[in-house]
């Protein structure tokens, strides 16, 4: 096993004696092993290191342990602290716990108390990362979620991604803003064999000029005001996985020159460092803008563009793709009111089909979290939506006084009747597609099915029943 993918194990203590039996344990545990005499020593090489174990005395000159405790808890939270003590005083261990420190040992210890000090020390770490990981995943899973349609074009891009999930091919994304390219981008990484290692998206467009060489490449301790420690790159935290270049049109020239040195030669050189640092990484950038067009105008660099675009990808517009609106507004109504049977008017729906969507999918969430905030949370209407939605409608906003003639009324039988005419008119909008018209209600095939049949609702001939 590398060093990178060990634990890392500091001993803080100013026998030397305790440290070198210390950091003998540690290594026959597999830890990454390192030591300090002090813990004015230490927390300097916490500037430079992050160990993920430390071990510290409780009586150390100038500092103690317990004065070192909190400091190394605000520079590294997730990392587990554990204080020697040798006057086993309950008083001072209830204080460390307090003070953050996962345990105590009291000196003279038994090598085999240390070992199991640090086997739990060591699993509580790799149980913190698995979690992180696993929320990190599980976020990623519900974002691949919201590619969400049936549509020819939306389905081409769905095998595009089954394609490309497992190759280290650089690819280029484009689409308007609010497509959801990034969400692609995530998919081609977490369906693939890179979905266990590291997935760094970078806003080119949002980096400040003057620091996108440092947050990308990195720098070294004092290689400008502020530098006071070393600080590894984008490029090298995303080394064995994907970097993703969002708004790679907003680079500016100089960055794309450096850009692609980096891609050809596969290394970085921090600011204000020397030596070069090997990255391998596979790429994958978007733009809102036609880069073609860019480097014919001098705008973006000719072989910039052609080494990124080896295969592009291409994200269609909302507009472009309108038969999957259905989906995506009963998709959003699920993520923002969870458990809840809020459904839309096919007023409403008809009013998303006629919008163009400038802001594409982005949008449309948008006006479907709007509408569960402001609606009725029974059924989205009409005037749930935004004006620009449904300025241009044939559909007119009813009036106060039609509101509220439309609510349902107390009893039993209305409410049937009411649920009764608001399958028929769906059924009917759809012409009788059942797996559409259970999306747009907000319910599922099987209690669609038994609704049908008991209020005796047939489609018409010749109607598309779904499967």
């Amino acid at each position: 096993m590398t060093d990178d993918l060990r634990a890392r194990f500091l001993i803080v203590d100013d026998h030397h004696s305790i440290r070198k039996l210390c950091m003998t344990v540690g290594g026959s545990l597999g830890l990454y092993c390192m030591e300090a005499e002090s813990a004015e020593a230490a927390l300097a090489y916490l500037e430079t290191d992050s160990p993920d174990i430390i071990l510290a005395d409780l009586m150390m000159p100038n500092m103690s342990g317990l004065e070192f405790l909190p400091r190394v808890k605000q520079i590294l939270p997730r990392s587990e602290i554990a204080i020697m003590t040798g006057h086993g005083s309950i008083e001072t261990a209830v204080q460390a716990m307090r003070l953050g420190a996962y345990d105590y040992i009291t000196k003279p210890f038994r090598i085999e108390e240390l070992r199991l000090l640090l086997n739990r020390m060591q699993e509580k770490v790799k149980l913190v990362a698995e979690n992180q990981f696993l929320r990190e995943r599980v976020g990623a899973e519900m974002e691949l979620n919201g590619i969400v349609g049936s549509s020819s074009k939306i389905q081409d891009v769905l095998r595009m991604v089954a394609r490309l999930k497992d190759t280290r091919t650089p690819v280029l994304i484009t689409g308007e803003s609010g497509t959801g390219k990034e969400l692609v981008a995530r998919a081609i990484h977490y369906r693939g064999s890179f979905a266990q290692r590291p997935f760094v998206a970078v806003d080119c467009g949002s980096l400040v000029p003057t620091l996108i060489e440092s947050e990308l490449f990195g720098y070294e301790k004092g290689a400008f005001t502020g530098a006071n420690k070393s600080k590894e790159g984008l490029f090298q935290a995303a080394t064995g996985g994907t970097i993703f270049l969002d708004e790679i049109g907003e680079l500016p020239m100089e960055m794309q020159a450096k850009l692609l040195r980096v891609l050809q030669e596969k290394e970085v050189r921090p600011v204000g460092s020397n030596q070069k640092v090997k990255v391998d990484v596979r790429v994958i950038a978007a733009t809102n803008r036609d880069l073609e067009a860019g480097y014919k105008e001098g705008k973006f660099r000719k072989d910039l563009y052609f080494r990124l675009n080896v295969v592009t990808l291409h994200i269609p517009a909302l507009r472009e793709r309108k038969s999957d609106i259905p989906t995506l507004v009963h998709y959003f109504l699920d993520k923002f009111a969870p458990g809840r049977m809020i459904t839309i008017s096919p007023a409403a729906m008809e009013c998303m089909l006629q919008y163009d969507w400038p802001g594409n999918v982005r949008e449309l969430e948008n006006v479907v979290e709007r509408a569960v905030a402001l609606g009725s949370q029974e059924i989205l209407e009409i005037h749930d939506l935004p004006p620009a939605v449904h300025a241009n409608s044939n559909h007119q906003i009813p009036a106060e006084r039609d509101l509220v003639e439309s609510k349902p009324l107390a009893s039993g039988t209305d409410l049937e009747e009411l649920e009764r005419v608001t399958i028929q008119r769906v059924f009917e909008q759809v012409n009788g597609d059942k797996v559409l018209a259970g999306k747009m209600l907000g319910i599922s095939r099987a209690t669609l099915y038994r609704k049908l049949k008991r209020y005796n609702i047939a489609f018409r001939k010749g109607a598309a029943a779904g499967p």
